[in-house]
């Protein structure tokens, strides 16, 4: 899967928002002012960081080399993955969609008052 492809699974997500806080890369995708996805490249490397429950962050690790914990973010809830072909699409796509889910669940503060 490459970085345009994951880019454009973003982009078909409800109300997210294309950011860049960190300057022009990392493309920062944010639902509800919150990131579900990082997107640039790391040593030459197209690459996707993704939030992800803990507890599956650890499996999916384990599963495929090309998935580390998240670059410059909290390891328990971020990973990061080497868009390299190691790691079928259809698993990215479900990781893009888990990582927007876990956010875009979640009540914002202004939600919350």
């Amino acid at each position: 899967m490459t970085l345009a492809a994951v880019q454009a699974r973003c982009e078909e997500k409800a109300n997210s928002v294309l950011t860049t806080p960190f300057g022009p890369t990392p493309l920062v995708y944010k639902v509800g002012g919150k990131m579900f996805a990082l997107l640039g490249t790391l040593d030459g490397v197209e690459t996707v960081s993704l939030k992800c429950d803990p507890e599956r962050s650890a499996m999916l690790r384990a599963a495929f080399p090309a998935i580390t914990g998240g670059y410059h973010l909290n390891k328990d809830h971020w990973n990061t993955v080497r868009l390299d072909g190691t790691v079928p699409p259809a698993l990215i796509r479900e990781l893009v969609d888990h990582a927007y889910d876990l956010i875009a669940s979640k009540p914002t503060k202004r939600r919350r008052t």
